[in-house]
């Protein structure tokens, strides 16, 4: 190791590390050494006693892990939490949402994520996956803020070409910003929604520029019935028919992914992932959830994600990879079914490959950038502890988050935000809200009908 001061040492607490099989382990009494935003080693804390560093972190009784992803959401939706409550998704989005979002002005688009990503920071969420509207403001928050994002314009096929245009234009003058903390993706935003002309048009467009999609796709049985009904193929058959899993692809939910899906997705050519957004199932009252089991069996990843806090009033990631667990034991009526240890590999690599950063983070190792968390195991409710792992994904909450880490830059320390300004937010979205929320002009910006 070089003698040069290292940016930042983290020492004293237990790490969770991946072997070479990718199997969760942690070291204990460790210390992280992180260097020009990048993971230099993961040692003793006794090998460090010694090492000069711009700044040094005492994190006894901490847990050092790889920062959360969030696979799957809509940011600027936090400006609409709670405005459509206790209804089935079809009333939810005809009747508030999308009536709502014909309203949405780039300055509330712009505060929406900055209440979103102080939100993910303060729950060790470094990195979010984002599919929404006016995507130019979201991007300039995440450069301002210093999270890490993959970001993509969402466009219906109503809009004409010019929908699928921006998305692209968009996807092409942000991929590498932020000082590469930005990804893009193409970003339709579903297969009830965009033809299958556009999809096809998308797949042609991703192969030709080297982008991935994002998209909802068999967001629940309904649409894969209603999909069968009109198109004589499920969502995930259509998305194969148009090239679109010849791409690497981001399926939102899956929860309508059905058994004669299975093939398909294991044919498919491209990268093809599925993020999960339990919580929003539960609410809307699903029967089904994403199979992730069966996705496991033929070696797709599942990312753990909240979706926008419209329809899930939370971007808390650990509740996300607790109900994970919860409920694909409940599902799979198997209780060895998901394990912690699986749960937390869901958290960290899996997610990290949902959003095509698997050689960048996921994993706190030589060479990866440095988005780290620093969970504080030490209150009533995480203690004792007798299986690290169980206590990570069941006891403790985004509140134990004590210190948020992007690339070597620290977001949050002990709680305090450093790069977001809350009460400023919070009070001018309170003076926007009456001309947000008016839906007397009878306008809504697509309709829900699959």
């Amino acid at each position: 190791m070089t003698e040069t001061p290292a940016d930042l040492i983290i020492t004293g607490c237990t790490v969770l590390v991946h072997d070479d099989q990718e199997r969760i382990g942690f070291e204990e009494d460790a210390a992280v050494v992180v260097r020009d935003g990048v993971v230099e080693a993961v040692t003793t804390a006794a090998a460090v006693e010694g090492t000069p560093a711009g700044e040094r972190l005492d994190a006894r009784g901490q847990v050092a892990m790889p920062g959360l992803i969030n696979c799957h959401t809509h940011a600027p939706m936090a400006a609409l939490r709670g405005v459509a409550e206790d209804l089935p998704v079809d009333e939810w989005f005809n009747d508030v949402v999308w009536p709502v979002e014909s309203n949405l002005t780039e300055r509330d688009v712009e505060l929406g994520a900055r209440l979103a990503c102080a939100e993910m920071i303060r729950a060790g969420v470094t990195c979010f996956a984002d599919h929404y509207f006016a995507m130019d403001a979201v991007a300039a928050v995440v450069d301002a803020c210093g999270m890490r994002a993959h970001l993509g314009q969402a466009y219906f096929s109503s809009q004409g070409p010019r929908g699928r245009e921006d998305s692209l234009d968009f996807a092409l003058r942000h991929r590498s910003g932020a000082a590469g903390r930005i990804t893009t993706a193409l970003a339709p935003h579903a297969p009830y929604t965009v033809t299958e002309a556009d999809l096809t048009a998308t797949a042609e467009l991703a192969h030709e520029h080297g982008l991935p999609v994002h998209l909802h796709a068999a967001e629940n049985r309904d649409q894969t019935d209603a999909s069968l009904e009109q198109h004589g193929a499920t969502p995930i058959e259509v998305l194969s028919r148009t090239g679109i899993l010849d791409t690497d692809v981001l399926i939102a939910h899956g929860t309508g992914i059905t058994d004669r899906d299975l093939p398909v997705l294991r044919r498919a050519s491209g990268r093809v992932a599925v993020a999960t957004a339990p919580r929003g199932y539960l609410r809307f009252a699903w029967p089904t959830t994403t199979p992730v089991r069966a996705l496991r069996e033929i070696g797709i990843p599942v990312g753990l994600a909240t979706d926008g806090a419209a329809s899930n009033n939370s971007l808390d990631v650990w509740e996300s990879m607790t109900l994970t667990a919860l409920v694909q034991k409940s599902s799979t009526g198997d209780p060895r079914w998901l394990t912690s240890r699986q749960a937390l590999h869901h958290a960290t690599l899996q997610s990290a490959r949902a959003v095509g950063l698997a050689d960048t983070v996921g994993t706190l190792a030589p060479g990866r950038r440095a988005d780290i968390v620093l969970v504080d195991l030490t209150g009533p409710h995480t203690q004792p502890v007798h299986d690290l792992a169980a206590t990570l994904v069941h006891s403790a909450r985004a509140g134990d988050v004590r210190t948020t880490i992007v690339d070597g830059r620290i977001l949050m320390r002990d709680r305090e935000l450093l790069t977001l300004d809350v009460p400023s937010v919070v009070r001018e979205l309170g003076e926007r809200m009456p001309a947000l929320l008016e839906r007397g002009h009878g306008r809504r910006i697509q309709d829900y009908r699959t």
